[in-house]
């Protein structure tokens, strides 16, 4: 089934906290903190390795979504006089607060990624520093990795630079509100460039072949006492927002290469019988895909809020299934060393308070800019690396996976016999009458199975609820 995103509003009712608990022991998801990890989390939270510089006057500005507190990233825009850009990229120094082989990076590693689950998430970090004095909140001094990247008046990249600076955010901003003052024309300079840096990266990543797929969220809204799941599609302040991000992940990873070690993102170009199936799948959802098209300028121009598209959007992301974390040392870089869907060399290096590799890319970027060597501490993790990453993103997709379901069965509790529409989005091939259905209302995604004819991928079919429970059975429909 393809891959969802899961956004949670408000609080959800006791049954499916109750289930939420239980997946959380099943998996063996960790707990709190152990209390040598909280301590040293507190020792480092007061006396923390402040940089030398300070880059405190630049009012840097977060964009995440409303209510966030760990804050990896914050921006600052401005024109040359060349006319071109300066983008000030302020990333969260987690090593300014971990000590190496200490408490709280033993615990790093064994944790590997936040996870997110509907009734809260489960930190990499103590939320002493995640949440608290690392975080780069608003009105708060903190140290940071800075990267400052120039580029010309195309939206390329011309000069990069990365250091550790003191620096203070002056806003919390969301994706909501950003768009909404741009649109209505209230946005500040910082936030008008935004737009215009965003498209110019946009129109650069078509050129150079790359995608980025603006898959709709299912959302949990708590109303009345109760909750809903609903569709949220991607605004275009997300995708300028992203664009700020891949670019800070591209130079990085032309650092790394520059110098010769690091760690790339990296994923294969998609086999051939893989977009084959997605051309089926097109075909049979009514979305156009002429023969002289790429996937990539099709994939383009989807409007996430039609329903057809944004099936087969979902679909799409099948064919980031096999991206993983590549290092090299000694200046041989794999093959291949580019991110197909990126279309260039690329690394994760811009949320280090929620994923654990990012630490390690950004102290390979700064010894890399001051012209010194890498720290003893990051050339000895590297090769344990990417299977330590490998196996926290299975974590966080299983987290990811089962808790959609269990949100989608205490949705449709008391519901099972029902008849809803849906739209066929996934078929086996192997076994044609078992496949997926996309519902518009309520928005869950789920198996159909116990049919005896062929579904018909891509049309509207009248299904049946055969069950649903958050306890124990995932939700399923039949033919109607």
């Amino acid at each position: 089934m393809p891959r969802r995103h899961l956004h949670v509003t408000g609080a959800a009712e006791a049954p499916l906290r109750a289930a939420l608990r239980a997946l959380r022991t099943e998996l063996g998801i960790p707990d709190a903190f152990p209390p040598a990890v909280l301590a040293e989390a507190e020792a480092a939270s007061k006396n923390p390795r402040l940089p030398a510089d300070d880059a405190t006057d630049l009012p840097f500005f977060t964009i995440d979504p409303p209510g966030a507190t760990d804050l990896d990233q914050a921006m600052h825009l401005t024109r040359r006089a060349d006319g071109g850009y300066r983008v000030h990229y302020a990333i969260a120094d987690v090593a300014a607060f971990v000590a190496p082989g200490g408490a709280i990076d033993a615990e790093a590693h064994r944790r590997v990624l936040t996870l997110y689950f509907p009734d809260g998430k489960v930190p990499l970090h103590p939320p002493a520093l995640s949440e608290g004095v690392a975080s780069l909140l608003p009105d708060q001094t903190v140290p940071a990795l800075l990267w400052r990247i120039d580029l010309d008046a195309e939206g390329r990249r011309v000069a990069t630079d990365v250091r550790r600076a003191l620096v203070r955010s002056r806003a919390r901003l969301d994706y909501a509100a950003v768009q909404q003052q741009i649109d209505d024309g209230t946005a500040e300079e910082p936030l008008t460039l935004l737009r215009e840096i965003g498209k110019l990266r946009e129109a650069l990543e078509e050129e150079r072949g790359g995608i980025s797929l603006n898959v709709p969220e299912q959302e949990i809204v708590e109303a009345a006492g109760s909750f809903t799941l609903h569709y949220r599609a991607p605004l275009p302040s997300d995708a300028w927002n992203a664009q700020i991000s891949l670019l800070t992940g591209m130079a990085a990873a032309d650092v790394m290469t520059a110098a010769g070690t690091g760690v790339l993102r990296t994923l294969p170009t998609a086999p051939d019988g893989a977009v084959a199936r997605l051309r089926r799948s097109a075909k049979a959802l009514g979305v156009d895909w002429p023969h002289h098209v790429s996937y990539a300028d099709v994939v383009r121009h989807l409007d996430p809020r039609n329903p057809r598209h944004a099936a087969f959007l979902q679909d799409c992301t099948t064919l980031l299934r096999g991206a993983g974390y590549t290092v090299f040392t000694d200046g041989n870089l794999p093959t291949p060393a580019i991110h197909a869907a990126v279309a260039d060399e690329y690394t994760h290096c811009t949320a280090p308070l929620r994923r654990l590799v990012d630490r390690y890319t950004g102290e390979l970027c700064t010894a890399a800019v001051a012209g010194r060597e890498p720290p003893e501490w990051v050339t000895e993790a590297l090769a344990a690396l990417p299977d330590e990453m490998a196996a926290g993103s299975r974590r966080a997709n299983e987290v990811e996976r089962e808790s959609v379901d269990i949100v989608e069965a205490a949705l449709l509790q008391g519901r099972v016999g029902d008849l809803f529409d849906a739209y066929v989005v996934d078929v086996k091939e192997q076994e044609p009458t078992i496949g997926a259905v996309h519902l518009d209302d309520p928005a869950v995604v789920a198996r159909i199975a116990g049919g005896t004819d062929e579904l018909p991928l891509g049309r509207w079919l009248r299904v049946r609820l055969t069950q649903a429970d958050p306890g124990s059975a995932k939700v399923q429909f039949a033919p109607a």
